[in-house]
């Protein structure tokens, strides 16, 4: 599938721990779950941006309700940020969850990551919780 390589190349950009590889085989996993929703954006036939949502049926933190729809991730390429692309694929995601049955929406970002965090706030999330977890090996 040509959209799993397109939603990797852009994924790996954001998520630069992971395998393009391993991105690019859950994209393709993804495709086939009817409780997860990816998108791309395209300007001028360039795919510059995606978001990638699914329905979580766990205990989702601040939320009252299952399933959640839940934003796993979502990025807009260096260049195309701040003309509301983020936005609008945000608000597919939130209409496809309602249609899934979902009253609420949820999200999460890393404690250090101020542009994720202004995002979230600007687009009408609020602040549930602050955690730190911790490992150590056995």
């Amino acid at each position: 599938m040509e959209d799993a390589k397109v939603l990797a190349d852009l994924a790996i950009q954001m998520w630069t721990d992971r395998a393009h590889e391993d991105l690019t085989e859950e994209f393709r996993q993804l495709a086939m779950n009817d409780a997860a929703l990816c998108l791309i954006k395209y300007v001028d036939d360039k795919p510059i941006a995606f978001a990638q949502c699914q329905l979580r049926r766990d205990y989702v933190e601040g939320t009252e309700s299952s399933p959640v729809g839940y934003l796993e991730g979502i990025f807009v390429s260096d260049g195309y940020r701040a003309r509301g692309y983020a936005a609008d694929l945000l608000s597919e995601c939130e209409k496809w969850a309602k249609e899934k049955g979902c009253t609420e929406f949820a999200s999460d970002c890393e404690l250090d990551n101020l542009d994720s965090l202004r995002f979230h706030m600007a687009l009408g999330f609020e602040e549930a919780n602050r955690i730190i977890c911790f490992r150590k090996d056995l």
